[in-house]
């Protein structure tokens, strides 16, 4: 009698963990360096991955948060794009500068397009001028629009952060400037010393978040000149990013066509960078890099030093919708009318494997799902290793996982059915 107690108790145990299984791929802290010492990069953080999947492909100092400068406009950015895609502004929308803007805008020491006082200016002259010439009052104008002053565009640029998982984000201003330059508008309760501060993994997030939910964005982070058009008088603007087409410090063989400069005392030269590269998208961020001077290229110097490491050391590995893949090409499926069904990669994926010789693995994260089971739907998660290493990402810090689905249906048996399976094991 006390056996078959026992054996009940541990049918139901089993139920359970196969119902509910435990989610062994729980996150953990990204690790502050990865391969830091394969390639000396010359800046206080630097990070690369891939735009898509956020697999980290290079790290060094990526935790730390570190004053972010002007890259804090992509963040407005994204906001200005996503209230556009809300309907609660529209590209023609004209605005007119504040008094306090008109100062900042007039200040020859801050990256600018020149403003007037009642001149109005379009949705999309500003935000041309916010991501080509980096124009502090530009980016400003456009948080004036969307949330109506300088502090609630904050409010609103720090929630987004927050719901990007980004939790330890210091955000006092809309354009990258240091508190105490806005002003009337500085952060009340801030240092007036206090400069917006994000870690390199953060800031890759951002970018990452940007690319994936507005890929319009690099019709502009590319162009390299424009004017600004106020009215009969036009303003040359240059792009900052000195690795584009016609720039400087362009590499036929890096591609870069976006995304955004940032420089203060406090943050030195920064840059977040991306290209696309055999069939993916490579994501980079410099931060902290020398700035001796107006001219100087370090950090072009040391985002082109990373995307030719990466480049060099990684070659692409494409799983398309549905593909199956050898060796993981069906899984159990417990109480199931079928006993096993067919799974494949979910969404098309690229991979980047280190051409260093060492063995590629797949792995699943469960072996048994429990039924009914609808095709198409998630039923388990691949993950990656190259030798004794787990590939890793942003998000996945254990392991870089994606989502694997059901080719085929199953239904649940009945009770008496499953009761059966359990006593005879059949």
């Amino acid at each position: 009698m006390k056996k078959k107690a026992k054996a009940i108790i541990l049918f139901f145990i089993s139920f359970l963990l196969l119902a509910f299984p435990v989610d062994v791929y729980a996150a953990s802290k990204l690790p502050g360096n990865y391969d830091q010492d394969k390639v000396a990069i010359d800046a206080k953080a630097a990070i690369a991955i891939d735009s898509m999947t956020g697999q980290l492909l290079y790290g060094k100092n990526i935790n730390q948060p570190l004053p972010i400068a002007s890259m804090t406009k992509l963040v407005t950015a994204y906001l200005t794009l996503k209230a556009i895609d809300q309907e609660k502004i529209n590209w023609n929308t004209k605005v007119t500068p504040t008094r306090q803007i008109f100062a900042v805008a007039s200040n020859r020491e801050y990256s600018n397009v020149p403003l007037r006082m009642k001149h109005t200016y379009t949705i999309r002259q500003l935000y041309q001028a916010t991501l080509i010439e980096s124009a502090n009052g530009a980016a400003m104008m456009l948080a004036e629009a969307i949330s109506g002053s300088q502090v609630a565009f904050v409010k609103q640029m720090r929630q987004q952060l927050q719901k990007w998982g980004i939790k330890d984000a210091r955000i006092y201003t809309t354009c990258g400037l240091p508190n105490k330059s806005v002003g009337n508008d500085a952060y009340p309760g801030a240092g007036k010393n206090d400069e917006n501060m994000l870690s390199a993994k953060d800031m890759a997030i951002v970018g990452q978040k940007l690319i994936q939910d507005y890929p319009e964005v690099l019709k502009t982070t590319k162009i390299a000149k424009m004017d600004f058009i106020d009215q009969n008088m036009a303003t040359p603007m240059s792009n900052f990013n000195w690795m584009l087409k016609a720039m400087p410090q362009y590499h036929k063989n890096l591609k870069i066509d976006g995304l955004k400069t940032g420089t203060t005392d406090a943050a030195g030269a920064c840059f977040i960078a991306t290209a696309p590269h055999r069939g993916g998208r490579i994501i980079t961020v410099i931060m902290g890099a020398k700035h001796v001077t107006n001219t100087d290229p370090a950090r072009f110097i040391q985002t082109a030093k990373l995307l030719n490491y990466v480049y060099q050391k990684y070659e692409p590995l494409i799983f398309q919708r549905n593909e199956v893949i050898i060796g993981h090409t069906n899984m159990a499926v417990h109480n199931g009318q079928a006993r096993q069904i067919n799974i494949g990669i979910k969404n098309k994926t690229l991979i980047w494997i280190p051409q260093n010789g060492s063995k590629f693995q797949v792995g699943l994260t469960a072996e048994t799902v429990e039924a009914p089971v609808e095709k198409g739907q998630k039923i388990n998660s691949y993950y990656f290793k190259t030798g004794k290493n787990k590939i890793i990402s942003l998000q996945s810090p254990n392991g870089l996982l994606l989502p694997a689905h059901a080719l085929e249906s199953t239904n649940r048996v009945n009770i008496f059915v499953r009761f059966w399976r359990w006593l005879f094991g059949g």
